[in-house]
Parts: structure tokens; sequence; C-alpha cells
């Protein structure tokens, strides 16, 4: 029988962070872009053709999936979640489709922190993690700017005195 208190997306003693709520803008404005380009298209469908319904019908779509990213995308920004521990950097996220990635800091080759020109925009960046396996490469988005920058020097310490031999 298994108990209710072993969530292995909820490791004893590990108080994840949230990742920055201003992620929620940068993902919007991301599908905004594409969703703005669909809907013009959609418009044109609709003036130019004889058959009104086709136009109709990709408008009500692209609203559709409009407003159901406007409801997923915050759920998904809310659910993210890290940790630094003394050995690893825990990273959870998911609601529905949960995922907890543990990136061992003793395996670490380099920490990269990069920004596009929206979340500089909105102050934030992204935390990769690379190891010698391309597979468990990870990301860490919507970090502040310099909470990353802290972070990155924060894992890098940490990584050279918990290295692991190759």
């Amino acid at each position: 029988m298994v108990s209710s208190q072993l969530d292995p997306f909820a490791p004893a003693g590990v108080k994840f962070r949230p990742v920055s709520l201003e992620l929620i803008k940068v993902r919007l404005a991301a599908v905004a872009f594409f969703l703005l380009c669909f809907a013009a298209v959609a418009i044109i469908l609709f003036l130019a053709l004889p058959e009104k319904w086709i136009g109709l019908v990709v408008i009500a779509l692209v609203l559709g999936i409009a407003l159901w990213l406007l409801w997923l995308i915050p759920r998904q920004v809310r659910a993210m979640g890290w940790a630094v521990t003394g050995t690893d950097l825990q990273i959870r996220k998911g609601i529905m489709f949960k995922s907890l990635t543990v990136v061992p800091l003793g395996r670490l080759q380099y920490v990269d922190v990069e920004e596009g020109p929206v979340a500089r925009h909105f102050g934030i960046a992204q935390v990769k993690l690379h190891t010698a396996s391309a597979t468990t490469d990870a990301q860490l988005p919507g970090i502040p700017r310099e909470q990353a920058a802290q972070l990155r020097e924060e894992i890098s310490e940490l990584a050279e005195t918990n290295l692991e031999g190759i």
C-alpha cells in the first residue's frame, strides 16, 4: 500500500521557488503574434470568399484557441517551480501532466543565461543547464534577470564542489 504522503513531485525537505509571473506576459505575447497572423488570414478569407461560412469557421477557431491559451498559459506558468539542493537542481512543472527534472550538479558542464527581446522587456531570463549527456540538459525559464545571474553563479560553485568523474 502506497502512502499518500509520498509524492514524487514534492520531495521531502525541498522547497520549490516559483518562476516569475512575467513569464505569462512573455508567452502570451508570443502566442498573440501568431494568433494575430491567423486572424488576419481568417478575415481575408471571410472578405474574399463568396462562402462566408469558411471565414467565420476560421475566425471562430482562432478565437477558441486564443481563449483556451488565455486560460492555459497562466496555469502552466504558476505550476512551474525550481529548487537548488546541495547536490542538484530540481525543476517541477505541469498540472495534469507533471514532470520533475533533477539535474545532478556534479555532472554539469556549463550554465547559460539567455534572454530574448520580449523577455528582456519584462526583466526575465532563461537559465540553461548543459550536462555531458544532451538528453539530461534542462531549461528554467522565467527567472528575474538579477536572480538568474545569481543562480548561475550559485550552480557553478556547487557544481565545482560536487564534481563527479565522467
